[in-house]
């Protein structure tokens, strides 16, 4: 059963999400937390402790939001190159060109506003890009296992380069807000994926 306390905790998720996402986390004060949720400092410190524990929290929510985007209908494809296909066209189309966080991906542009102020939350997200790149090295290898893949392939090379492509998208689509950027990457991707599969 949801609380009216629960309720009043993702109230300041959602609303520190979008003020994280489009002024970042130094930029963005306690003061202007509790004014955008319309509650008193008193009722913010009722749910957390501190700002750091507040991004944490919606760190974990811009996790859940993202992970529902990317991995939608992912389950149900048997095919593992298929299967990163599908996260690719996700990730591109629907997460990115969704215009799913305002100013961009949370995710990212955490990991660059907190490298070198803030290394242990700066790693925090870093574990998470790290992890994506392991699933794609998994499905790598069950593409090999199965044949499908050319020999002597660098599948953590692969799964990085898919990783850091997406990436790479990312902050040239916030800024320029052009779809050909996430459409171009999407096709050459694409191409790469095909690239890879053993002919004959």
């Amino acid at each position: 059963m949801t609380t009216k306390g629960d309720l009043t905790r993702q109230h300041i998720i959602e609303k520190s999400m979008q003020l994280f996402s489009v002024q970042g986390y130094f930029n963005t004060s306690i003061d202007s937390i509790v004014k955008a949720a319309d509650l008193t400092k008193g009722g913010l410190y009722g749910h957390f402790h501190n700002k750091q524990e507040i991004w944490y929290a919606v760190y974990e929510e811009c996790v859940r939001i993202w992970k529902r985007v990317v991995f939608q209908g992912v389950r149900d494809i048997s095919d593992p190159l298929a299967r990163i296909e599908r996260v690719i066209e996700n990730s591109l189309k629907d997460y990115l060109g969704g215009g799913v966080f305002e100013g961009g991906c949370f995710l990212l542009n955490s990991l660059v506003e907190l490298a070198g102020q803030s290394p242990s939350m700066s790693n925090f997200v870093l574990a998470g890009f790290k992890s994506f790149a392991a699933r794609l090295r998994l499905w790598l290898e069950e593409a090999e296992q199965h044949g499908q893949l050319r020999e002597d392939l660098n599948l953590d090379g692969i799964a990085h380069f898919i990783v850091i492509s997406l990436n790479g998208a990312a902050p040239l689509y916030a800024a320029s807000q052009d779809p050909a950027v996430w459409q171009q990457t999407l096709a050459q991707l694409r191409f790469y994926i095909q690239s890879l599969k053993k002919t004959g």
